[in-house]
């Protein structure tokens, strides 16, 4: 039986500037749906017991774009991706299980590979497990750098990068 999460948060909050576009990021349509509908279509297979949107930039716009079981969570202040995680579960202080993040601009990931990421990471008894890919061109992406032994060893933000840093190309 594949595992079922406790939550499933998707951030969806950032105001997608690299993008120079009025409509937020997440709200640009792709094959007849947005890049948020995607994602949340690709969540709702896993039948997570809570289904939470962080929205924060453009919020009204992209709340009303929700529909099924999802829930806008707001947060205020865009302070980063780890206080968009803490937003959200502030608003859900009994649960217990499994959490899984997804960015709301990520149209590509299928039910299938969040399904297979949850297998995985029981599988691993690990506390944290990260999709990561390598791309050839990563500038303005967050980098993922890792021990000798493959680890996570960070995961530093394309601003906050030094030189060594931006030469890495997983993301």
């Amino acid at each position: 039986m594949s595992p079922r999460p406790a939550a499933v948060i998707v951030l969806a909050a950032g105001e997608g500037t690299r993008m120079r576009s009025a409509t937020p990021k997440v709200l640009h349509t792709l094959g007849g749906r947005t890049m948020l509908g995607h994602v949340l279509a690709s969540a709702e297979q896993l039948e997570p017991e809570h289904l939470l949107v962080v929205v924060g930039h453009a919020r009204e716009q992209v709340s009303a774009t929700l529909t099924g079981r999802a829930r806008p969570v707001v947060q205020e202040t865009q302070d980063g991706t780890g206080h968009a995680v803490r937003v959200a579960l502030d608003t859900l202080p009994d649960l217990h299980g499994t959490v899984l993040v997804v960015l709301g601009d990520t149209p590509l990931l299928t039910g299938q590979t969040l399904r297979r990421l949850l297998e995985a990471h029981e599988r691993a008894g690990a506390a944290t497990t990260l999709l990561t890919a390598r791309v050839d061109e990563p500038t303005g992406l967050g980098r993922v750098g890792r021990e000798p032994s493959g680890a996570v060893a960070a995961v530093v933000g394309h601003k906050d990068a030094d030189a060594a840093t931006l030469l890495l190309e997983e993301v």
